[in-house]
């Protein structure tokens, strides 16, 4: 099943499609036979060994004059097989796929025709420069990609067993099977779906469903793998195996969602399919024509060899990559991690950037973000007395409560008794005081009386009673990031729509976006939703660039046009993304878009400059007063030039 699947859809490890001949074979992690993530199948394809050996070669040859050419000929022609194997036997294969037009059939055409006219240097320098352009792009991207198959596997290792007679074994994960008890540490994520038999703790589980919030759990209490414990061990009995278990799915998701993700060629591959049949064409024509009204075959043969070796890609093969692989290395300059110049050609299309919430647009954690005392107590009387009365609790609001209070210079008193009201709030006596904190349902469990009052626009209520009567409300909301608003703003001047996904509640998501002016909003959405909601942006809007940092945004990154994650995330939204914002900064969005426009520009500034000067010299061919050196000009010297060129990009801010 799933290797129909990645027929059809293309495998998420290489981003491509397979011909049925080819076959799939998957591994433990779903990606397939096209090598990716294997180490010594990159080494067989291209050794580092035939670059070196072939250079070597070649400038011993070419730089040694006094070498005969009964020797230098074999040399020259070794030197180009170690260079050029990789493409004459890709250039072999797409023939044989009926797939000829590319800058591999184009550069063995043009060096073949290079050693037909007795031009070896020049038939070799190709090669070789061909050889370094990849050497720039390919190995750091690859290098860069081939780790996330392994990395993005989130699936624990191993599980801590609980014995009959109370003693834990340590057991590979996947030989756990449902009715076995695994103790969870503090920090640990849970590994394994299960339910709470012993214990207590808080259960962060934003990673998996956006909500900031941590959720109580006790003994009964259904737990998801991918959770993270926080504050105390727990027992957890088993529901479900490994395979079947929630990180799992979310690894299933994301392995979908890539396979869905739309199949993007290189900017130089595309270039080819239209440039190698015209300049193949001309090339033959010019040998043919010619050659029939004048009889001059030999002549106009030379002519047409030479204007392969004029028209041979290699300043496109080496500057444009480059340009690539120079705007990586700036943005890397402002944390900006690039996983490879697809990601970074992609983002100039992007017509709508998509944001995660917690985590994303805000910084996800919990501050006090408003006092509302009742009409007869003051702000400072209702935070002190709830401060005071929360200093022995170690939910993550409560911590936010006590800060606020020790920042205002608040004396707060240490309660003589306390009591936890599980999944309400807490019972205290502040001196003389009886203190409740907690939610609504709590008040009402003590019969107190609430006043009517205004929602709140976002956060979560804390409500406060003193001696049963109401006293207050602190509201407690996780804080927008600082350069949101501005990094949105930018964004919206560049002409791209902005919305927002998460998980989190509709409340909330509307309070976020009326704040940063983000465009469209969607909310309460599972990881699966997400994955779903992507595609009718897509639809809707255009290739889209999705910015999150949770375990489950990693299914989103995944499939979007483009994946960005914070570089503070989750390490599975870090893997699954093309691009990692390491500093954690919305700001860090609009710079990547400006960067990879600029990037873009420069390429195709190469493009047009190393062609305007090949057509220059071709037409001065036609007419006589172009010689080979000439030529070599048009293809090595325009290599050189457009390389400065795209140096140029490590300097821009």
């Amino acid at each position: 099943m799933a290797e129909e699947f990645l027929k059809d859809h293309g495998c998420s490890c290489c981003n491509g499609h397979h011909d049925e001949d080819e076959g799939i074979k998957l591994n433990e992690v779903g990606t397939c036979s096209c090598g990716y993530g294997d180490d010594e199948d990159d080494e067989e394809e291209s050794p580092l060994w035939t670059l070196i050996a072939g250079t070597v070669l070649f400038l011993i040859t070419y730089l040694t004059n006094i070498i005969p050419e009964a020797v230098s000929l074999p040399a020259y022609i070794i030197a180009y097989l170690l260079l050029g194997y990789g493409v004459l036997r890709e250039a072999g294969e797409n023939i044989m796929k009926r797939r000829p037009f590319d800058e591999n059939f184009l550069m063995a055409v043009a060096t073949i025709g290079a050693f037909a006219i007795g031009d070896y240097p020049e038939a070799v320098a190709v090669m070789l420069f061909s050889r370094i352009g990849e050497a720039m792009e390919d190995r750091a991207v690859h290098r860069s990609r081939k780790q996330v198959a392994a990395a993005i596997d989130m699936r624990p290792e191993v599980v801590h067993r609980l014995g009959a007679d109370g003693s834990t074994v340590t057991i590979p994960a996947k030989e756990a099977i449902a009715g076995d008890v695994v103790v969870v540490r503090v920090g640990d994520r849970i590994p394994l779906d299960g339910i709470v038999t012993a214990g207590e703790s808080l259960i962060d589980t934003s990673a998996l469903t956006g909500e900031p919030v941590p959720v109580i759990c006790r003994e009964g209490a259904e737990v998801l793998s991918g959770s993270i414990n926080t504050t105390g061990v727990l027992q957890v009995k088993v529901t479900k195996p490994l395979d079947e278990s929630m990180v799992t799915k979310i690894l299933e998701s994301v392995e979908r969602a890539a396979a869905r993700k739309p199949k993007i060629d290189r900017f130089i591959t595309r270039f080819s399919r239209i440039y190698t049949p015209a300049v193949v064409a001309i090339a033959a024509a010019t040998a043919i024509v010619p050659s029939l009204v004048t009889g001059q075959w030999h002549y106009w043969i030379y002519t047409a060899l030479t204007f392969l070796v004029i028209s041979c890609p290699c300043a496109l093969v080496l500057s444009v990559p480059l340009s690539f692989f120079a705007g990586i290395g700036a943005a890397s300059k402002q944390g900006i991690l690039f996983k490879g110049g697809i990601a970074m050609e992609q983002m100039k299309h992007i017509k709508a950037v998509v944001f995660d919430k917690t985590g994303t647009i805000t910084k996800g954690n919990f501050v006090v973000h408003q006092v509302l005392p009742a009409d007869n107590r003051s702000a400072d009387d209702v935070l002190c007395l709830c401060a005071s009365a929360e200093q022995a609790s170690n939910h993550p609001i409560a911590r936010s409560v006590v800060a606020q209070a020790c920042e205002q210079g608040l004396r707060l008193t240490e309660p003589s008794a306390m009591e936890e009201i599980a999944g309400q709030g807490l019972k205290a006596r502040v001196g003389s005081h009886d203190v409740l904190c907690g939610n609504r349902q709590l008040l009402d469990g003590q019969h107190i009386t609430l006043p009517a009052m205004d929602k709140v626009e976002y956060g979560s209520e804390l409500y406060v009673a003193v001696d049963g009567a109401y006293a207050g409300r602190v509201v407690i909301s996780d804080t927008i990031k600082d350069d949101a608003v501005d990094a949105i703003q930018a964004i919206s001047r560049m002409g791209i729509t902005t919305a927002m996904l998460t998980g989190d509640s509709q409340q909330a998501a509307d309070y976020i976006a009326s704040k940063t002016g983000i465009d469209d909003v969607r909310a309460k959405l599972l990881p699966q939703d997400k994955v779903n909601q992507m595609d009718v942006l897509r639809q809707q809007y255009g290739p889209v660039l999705f910015v999150g940092d949770g375990i489950n945004d990693a299914p989103v990154l995944a499939g979007a046009d483009v994946g960005a994650a914070m570089g503070s995330g989750a390490d599975a939204a870090v893997e699954a993304a093309d691009v990692v914002f390491m500093q954690s900064r919305v700001s860090a969005v609009p710079a990547a878009l400006h960067l990879s426009r600029e990037t873009m520009k420069i390429a195709m500034e190469n493009v047009v400059f190393a062609l305007g000067i090949k057509a220059v010299v071709m037409i001065a061919g036609f007419a006589g007063y172009a010689s080979m050196w000439a030529a070599v000009f048009a293809d090595s010297g325009v290599a050189a030039l457009c390389v400065l060129n795209s140096v140029r990009m490590l300097y821009k801010k």
